[in-house]
C-alpha cells in the first residue's frame, strides 16, 4: 500500500513538473528576445557613446574633459553628489526606522510622502524651488534682503537633487527593517543597551546591504539629474552647470566629440556603479548561503538545560 501511494506521488509529482517546465524553443527564444532588446536599446547606444567620444583620439578626448567649463561641472557634479547622498542616508535612515519599527498616526501620509518624487516631474520639482526661493517667489525677498541665494546657485542645485533622490535610500531600507522586526531591537533594550547602542550594533548591522543599495541607486541619480537641476541652475556655464547640462550645452554648440567625451564619463560612472552593486549583490547572496550552512550555536543556558534533562 505504502508503495502504490509513493509510486502515485511520484507520478503526480513528474506531471506536476512537466505542466510547469517550458519547452526548450519557448525558452531559448525569449531568452534570445530578451538578449537581443538589450543589446540593441542597452548595449550599442553604449558603446556608441564611447565610439563618439574617442572619433577625434586619445588626445581631444582628454582636452575635453581638462576644459576649464567641463571641468568645473566635473567638480560642482561630484559636489552635489557629495551633499545630496549623505543628507538621503540621514533622511532615509530615520524615516524607514520610523516606519518599520512603530505605529503613529500620519505613517501612510509619511510613506505617500516619500514615493511624492516618483509622481512628480523633475522639471516640475525645480520650478516649485523657483517658485519658494525665486527673486520673485515666497521667499524670495527676504532672501534677497539678507543677500542668501539660491536659485541660480549651488544651494538651489542640492535642494533640486536632494527632492528627486531622497526616496531611494528609504524605499531600499523600509522593506528590509520591517523584514527584519523588532525583536533583536527589544532584546537589546532589555539587556540594558541605550538607543544609540542598540541601532548601532544590532539594527544597522542587519540593514547594510539595504543601506548600501540605496547609497548607490541615490548616488547615481544624483550625479545624472538633469531636469530638476536645469530648472532651477541658470545653466551659467563654469558656475551652475553639472555634467549633464554640459553635455547639452556642448551639443548645441556642435562640439558633439566633446559633448560625447563628457558624456562617456557619466556612462563610466554609471558602469562602475554597476559593478558596485553586482559585486554587493553577489557578497550577499555568500553571506546569505554562509548563514543557511552554519550551525546553530548553543548558549551556556541551553547547554545547562539540556545537561539536566539529560540527566534525568
Amino acid at each position: 500500500m505504502a508503495g502504490t501511494v509513493k509510486t502515485n506521488l511520484g507520478a503526480a509529482h513528474q506531471r506536476s513538473r512537466r505542466g510547469t517546465e517550458e519547452s526548450p524553443l519557448v525558452k531559448w527564444t525569449l531568452i534570445t528576445v530578451a538578449m537581443l532588446f538589450c543589446a540593441g536599446f542597452l548595449l550599442l547606444p553604449l558603446v556608441n557613446v564611447f565610439a563618439q567620444a574617442f572619433s577625434k583620439g586619445w588626445n581631444w578626448y582628454l582636452q575635453s574633459l581638462t576644459n576649464p567649463d567641463s571641468w568645473a561641472a566635473i567638480r560642482l557634479t561630484l559636489l552635489v553628489a557629495a551633499i545630496s547622498v549623505p543628507i538621503n542616508v540621514i533622511f532615509g535612515l530615520a524615516a524607514s526606522w520610523a516606519i518599520a519599527k512603530f505605529k503613529f498616526r500620519g505613517r501612510s501620509l509619511l510613506i505617500t510622502l516619500i514615493d511624492l518624487p516618483f509622481s512628480v516631474s523633475p522639471v516640475v520639482a525645480g520650478l516649485l524651488f523657483v517658485l519658494l526661493f525665486g527673486l520673485q517667489g515666497f521667499f524670495g525677498k527676504w532672501l534677497d534682503a539678507h543677500d542668501i541665494k539660491i536659485i541660480f546657485a549651488v544651494p538651489g542645485i542640492v535642494l533640486a537633487t536632494v527632492f528627486v533622490t531622497f526616496p531611494f535610500v528609504a524605499r531600499e531600507l523600509i522593506p528590509v527593517m520591517q523584514a527584519t522586526g523588532t525583536e533583536q531591537e527589544q532584546a537589546a533594550l532589555t539587556l540594558g543597551a541605550n538607543g544609540w547602542q542598540t541601532f548601532w550594533h544590532v539594527t544597522l548591522p542587519s540593514v547594510k546591504w539595504g543601506l548600501l543599495y540605496g547609497i548607490i541607486l541615490c548616488n547615481a541619480r544624483a550625479m545624472g539629474e538633469f531636469g530638476a537641476v536645469s530648472v532651477v541652475s541658470g545653466n551659467i556655464t563654469g558656475q551652475t552647470v553639472t555634467m549633464p547640462l554640459r553635455v547639452e550645452n556642448l551639443n548645441d554648440e556642435f562640439q558633439t566629440a566633446s559633448a560625447f567625451a563628457v558624456a562617456s564619463l557619466l556612462a563610466l560612472l554609471a558602469l562602475v556603479t554597476l559593478g558596485i552593486k553586482t559585486v554587493l549583490e553577489w557578497k550577499q547572496a555568500r553571506e546569505f548561503a554562509q548563514a543557511q550552512h552554519a550551525p546553530v550555536p548553543v548558549s551556556e543556558s541551553d547547554t545547562t538545560l539540556l545537561a539536566r534533562e539529560g540527566s534525568r
